[in-house]
């Protein structure tokens, strides 16, 4: 690879929801634990906007190879002072059955002023998401591969749905997350950009009417990283799988390098309007993989089997450069076993056929949410 080459390093930031092993509600962390893992993550941990959540964010990874090894580490060392705590962390990006006016925000000066800014909108934050970060140097490039890599944001939401439930309700939905997030301002697909100076423009013109003081407050699906030369995937629900995160870290990787590829050869994907692809964003928030979405140039609904293996074939060459083929490959498993979304209705659903109780079967999707992410550790 050429000095001139993006790096295409990977980071992955992910945020779980803390419940009491016992009654498998909700549990705000304790001081305790929070300092316990920060003395053993060194800055790779912190608290969120509420206190029954916890964010991890691995280092620059060289590769996948490198980021499973880190998110390993880090979702292990979690679920260990968790544990000891009476709690155990899980990975889902929304609790099944919890109400969001019991829960408490951190007292913390971010996050004091988002409470104070956006009001009662951000009070009904119970959610969690998984960030992708890729390496790529210059910020123009970082534009243009953002402008076509919107296309592909419906594909990774749909994999990655896991929040079918929604204060104890089955909302229909395969990422209800979405509805909650998308209250919020700045969020929602990109827009097209024809620059990094014309981003640069945009954003200081906020900052200097005093509405953000930085781009960190810009929400997108997909953005430039407010601290770091990435761009920085944030579409994705939080999978409780290990191996799932790292498939999709790996689609996303892999698909910004084809994307660089085709750029290096005078050549791009066709950018659609977000009008079109916000159909998209919307059938992969309703239906997950069970729905299919739209192919704009056939003009025509596309299931999800054909789709994960156009995917596959379309990087094909870039995850087998970057080392990651045998998870970009893995991405097949989520089409055999569902999406987290799937399974946890699956869950819910023999739990009722059992006779159990509404309440029942939802506590039976928690265990099944905490047993996901100890699986692959």
């Amino acid at each position: 690879m050429a000095k001139s080459d993006p790096p295409f390093t990977i980071g992955v930031e992910e945020e779980y929801l803390l419940v009491d092993r016992d009654s498998l509600e909700l549990a705000e962390a304790p001081e305790a634990l929070m300092i316990a893992c920060k003395a053993d993550l060194e800055g790779q941990v912190s608290p969120e906007f509420l206190q029954c959540q916890i964010e991890i964010g691995t280092r620059v990874c060289a590769n996948v190879a490198e980021a499973r090894e880190d998110l390993k580490r880090l979702r292990s060392t979690v679920a260990k002072h968790a544990a000891s705590h009476g709690l155990a962390p899980i990975a889902a990006s929304c609790h099944p059955f919890a109400e969001w006016k019991k829960q408490h925000h951190t007292d913390k000066a971010r996050y004091n002023e988002l409470r104070r800014d956006l009001g009662g909108v951000v009070r009904r934050m119970l959610i969690c998401g998984m960030h992708v970060h890729v390496g790529i140097d210059d910020p123009d490039t970082r534009v243009d591969i953002m402008n076509q890599l919107t296309y592909f944001l419906p594909h990774l939401l749909a994999l990655s749905a896991s929040s079918p439930f929604w204060q104890g309700e089955d909302t229909g939905l395969a990422s209800y997350r979405l509805t909650v997030f998308d209250n919020l301002p700045r969020t929602g697909l990109p827009p097209r950009l024809n620059s990094w100076s014309e981003y640069d423009r945009s954003v200081q013109a906020l900052v200097d009417i005093g509405v953000i003081e930085d781009s960190s407050k810009i929400w997108w699906d997909l953005r430039p990283s407010s601290r770091f030369p990435t761009i920085e995937a944030r579409i994705c629900d939080v999978s409780p799988r290990l191996e799932t995160t790292l498939s999709l870290a790996a689609l996303i990787q892999s698909l910004s390098r084809m994307l660089w590829r085709l750029k290096s050869a005078n050549q791009r994907w066709r950018i659609y309007d977000n009008f079109l692809v916000a159909e998209n964003r919307w059938r992969a928030q309703r239906y997950g993989i069970q729905g299919g979405l739209i192919d704009f140039g056939k003009r025509e609904m596309v299931d999800f089997e054909y789709l994960t293996e156009e995917l596959i074939d379309l990087v094909r060459e870039d995850a087998e450069a970057l080392g990651c083929i045998e998870e970009v490959e893995g991405t097949r498993r989520i089409l055999v076993s569902g999406t987290s979304a799937d399974r946890q209705r699956m869950v819910y659903s023999d739990s009722l056929q059992a006779e159990k109780t509404v309440d029942e079967a939802l506590r039976d999707v928690v265990r099944h949410l905490i047993e996901d992410f100890h699986a692959d550790l």
